[in-house]
């Protein structure tokens, strides 16, 4: 059981600093980068990444995150291994607000970013720009604070099972 558990705290480590990286790049690059630029290029842009981010590696690292942080808290649930609990379980309330964010806040952003029309016959891009882009940065800075807290604690949880006996 001690293996399994170690392996499904590495994986869950794995996959939400994965994560965090995507979200913390987004806060402090990509989307500075794309406000810097005019409202047809941030709505396509945006089009376009909303897209091609449904893919496995995204699934595996976003859905995976939550599974493997919830596998490994409940095989780290045995007295030998609880020292651990605390900071996997902290991680996984993180992890939850970072889901909830991206269910509640971003995703929805994103489909309406999507049915607002054809870029080139949208009469008024600068309102479609503005009803996405504030909210959905503000969003995605609480996922990246969230998503890097979590991998922080899930690093320190890797360092409690370190210093367990045998």
């Amino acid at each position: 059981m001690g293996f399994l558990s170690t392996v499904s705290l590495f994986a869950a480590t794995l996959t939400t600093g994965l994560t965090a990286g995507l979200f913390a790049a987004f806060a402090y690059a990509v989307m500075p980068g794309l406000g810097r630029s005019d409202d047809r290029t941030l709505v396509l842009a945006m089009r376009r990444i909303n897209e091609s981010i449904l893919n496995g590696w995204f699934a595996v690292c976003f859905g995976g995150a939550l599974l493997f942080t919830l596998l490994a808290a409940v095989l780290h649930l045995g007295a030998e291994r609880r020292s651990a609990l605390p900071w996997i379980g902290a991680a996984l309330l993180l992890y939850l607000v970072v889901l909830g964010v991206t269910a509640v806040v971003n995703v929805p952003l994103n489909n309406t970013l999507a049915r607002a029309g054809d870029v080139d016959r949208v009469t008024d891009l600068a309102a479609v720009r503005q009803r996405f882009e504030t909210t959905w940065v503000r969003g995605n800075v609480v996922r990246a604070v969230a998503s890097t807290g979590a991998f922080g604690l899930l690093a320190w949880a890797l360092v409690e099972v370190g210093r367990l006996p045998g």
